[in-house]
């Protein structure tokens, strides 16, 4: 690949200017504090050469995906690219505030209390729900989801933490989540597999990156807001980081192919495959766009169903308590919006939406702007924002995390068979040692012991130094740093 020249421009951005095919400059936020990949840098270049983008730009976290590195905002104006929403559509955050202070709390009982209730890793399955129920939850998410628990019964009596729930007052959260957690999803637009991947996995967590943290308010930065959102130090807090499982997968990898098929068709010059687009206002598009909100729409739906078997343990467990929904807030979508003149579909990979409160109008959050939720690594702090109106610069996005500075496999190592059946392969760049220092006075449930290196504060960068360069170059506010005192991991 060749090498991608870039130009600092202040203390947290750098220009990548406008050469051969690329059709607009990009703009990358970073610090020099942080280590940015040659390969991510080109997978932006790339997508600058993406006829009909306007905006490019890339956040603090930026690493190599697929295609479209991650931590990377696209805004075009006629078209939509399925691998600059990648494939664990809507895979989102939500924070749940409690009334106990950690201290007070036995947080190694509460976490395999929970581990009871919430399937780790890939391929499980959990709450299972009838073909009508899953096609409300497609075509409008959360709502569809509630009103699925309110006519199926079987799906509470076969889980004590749902059959409690006060369905009424989760309702009355819808505003606490992006866009009332409902899209406007097609469910005819979403393909088979996905539908079936799809039936038996709500409320279940995934792997990955993917967590359930048990944290502690370790500092309020912001008290105004703080005050708001009912958020104080010392707090017990309850953060959830999961995705539209398979059905997403399915759903990204079905269009991404189909797009790179319309491609080859239609004579589009796109740098590569991975890149391929869709015309955002024609029948390809529209059909994507409708399967990738009603996965997004399954993706809300799964974190409704890990919160409300999380409420239901802590409740069981501590005692009574109305444990709300702080916000739940997506990465991995593309929506159309206006930014100036333009109306824009804004592909937001890897990244978060950050509005300012003159863009949450009939919200809780009208007054302060939208909460930011940024986790860190396995083990280091994670942070909540605010969205500022100077966040227009970076087209009102973040970051969503703290991002990859070495590969799963160069992180846990790899092992293998030779020709002669003899284990082979090479230890990884953590070493067993510095993984248990660095989880040091944390409860760790994984379902994995031989692969939970990969997820290792070490192999991401530091999230400390990700958020000084959000704040530095005016894309949200700082509110609050939690520090975890149990993860849950697949």
């Amino acid at each position: 690949m060749a090498r991608v020249e870039c130009q600092r421009l202040d203390d947290f951005r750098l220009r990548m200017p406008r050469v051969g095919a690329m059709q607009v400059e990009a703009e990358v936020f970073a610090s020099a504090a942080l280590p940015l990949e040659a390969d991510a840098l080109g997978q932006l270049r790339d997508a600058a050469c993406l006829p009909g983008v306007s905006r490019v730009l890339a956040t603090p976290d930026i690493h190599v995906g697929y295609g479209v590195p991650i931590g990377a905002v696209l805004g075009a104006r006629d078209f939509v690219s399925p691998a600059a929403v990648g494939y664990d559509i809507n895979c989102g955050m939500r924070l749940l505030t409690t009334p106990w202070q950690a201290a007070e709390v036995p947080v190694g009982p509460l976490a395999e209390a929970l581990r009871r209730v919430i399937p780790l890793g890939e391929g499980k399955s959990n709450v299972v729900v009838g073909a009508r129920t899953l096609e409300a939850v497609l075509a409008r998410g959360v709502p569809g989801l509630l009103s699925g628990l309110r006519h199926e019964a079987s799906l509470r009596r076969g889980h004590p933490e749902l059959a409690t729930a006060d369905l009424d007052q989760e309702e009355a959260s819808l505003p606490r989540i992006e866009r009332g957690g409902s899209l406007e999803g097609d469910p005819a637009a979403v393909p088979a597999r996905a539908f079936e991947r799809g039936l038996p996995q709500l409320g279940t967590l995934g792997g990955g990156n993917h967590f359930v943290e048990l944290q502690r308010v370790e500092a309020v930065l912001d008290g105004e807001a703080a005050q708001a959102w009912d958020l104080r130090a010392g707090q017990l807090v309850v953060m959830i980081h999961s995705g539209s499982r398979g059905l997403g997968h399915e759903v990204g990898g079905h269009y991404m192919r189909l797009a790179a098929t319309h491609d080859r068709r239609q004579g589009i010059r796109v740098p590569n495959d991975h890149l391929a687009i869709l015309p955002a206002g024609e029948p390809e598009g529209l059909r994507f766009l409708g399967a990738m909100n009603a996965a997004a729409n399954y993706a809300f739906a799964n974190r409704q169903v890990l919160a409300m078997l999380a409420r239901g343990v802590l409740r069981r467990e501590l005692g009574p308590a109305e444990l709300p929904c702080l916000y739940d807030v997506a990465h991995n979508l593309a929506s159309l919006e206006r930014h100036g003149e333009e109306r824009l579909v804004v592909h937001r990979k890897g990244a978060t939406r950050a509005f300012p409160g003159e863009r949450m109008q009939g919200t809780p959050f009208a007054a302060l702007g939208q909460p930011v939720l940024i986790p860190g690594s396995m083990g280091t702090a994670s942070w909540l924002l605010r969205g500022v109106e100077s966040g227009a610069r970076a087209l009102f996005s973040t970051n969503h995390g703290a991002g990859r500075v070495m590969s799963r496999t160069a992180a846990k190592g790899f092992k293998g068979r030779g020709k002669r059946g003899r284990r082979q392969g090479e230890s990884g760049l953590i070493s067993d040692a510095e993984f248990h220092r660095s989880m040091e006075g944390i409860v760790l449930v994984c379902e994995d012991p031989r692969s939970i290196k990969e997820e290792a504060p070490a192999a991401y960068k530091d999230i400390d130094a990700v958020i000084d360069t959000v704040v530095g170059a005016g894309l949200a506010r700082p509110v609050a740093r939690m520090l975890p005192l149990a993860v849950l991991k697949g």
